[in-house]
């Protein structure tokens, strides 16, 4: 499966937490007119109910994320 870049550049909202590099949380993103929970990977460990910001995707349903405060 490719990826899927329409999900890139929206704010997501962590549900389980992610570990950096030692593995994958799930986010949840608003997207298509509904809501989607995507693997999400982030470079540092984020709590649960943190905001991220999508900055890739991984295709299969996984994507990179940051850390996001709104401006």
């Amino acid at each position: 499966m490719g990826s899927d870049d329409s999900v890139v550049g929206r704010v997501g909202l962590v549900t389980h937490a992610t570990r950096g590099p030692d593995g994958a949380g799930e986010v949840k993103v608003s997207i298509r007119g509904g809501s989607e929970i995507f693997l999400a990977w982030s470079d540092e460990p984020l709590p649960k109910g943190a905001t991220v910001l999508v900055v890739a995707s991984r295709g299969a349903r996984a994507l990179d994320v940051v850390p996001w405060t709104a401006p």
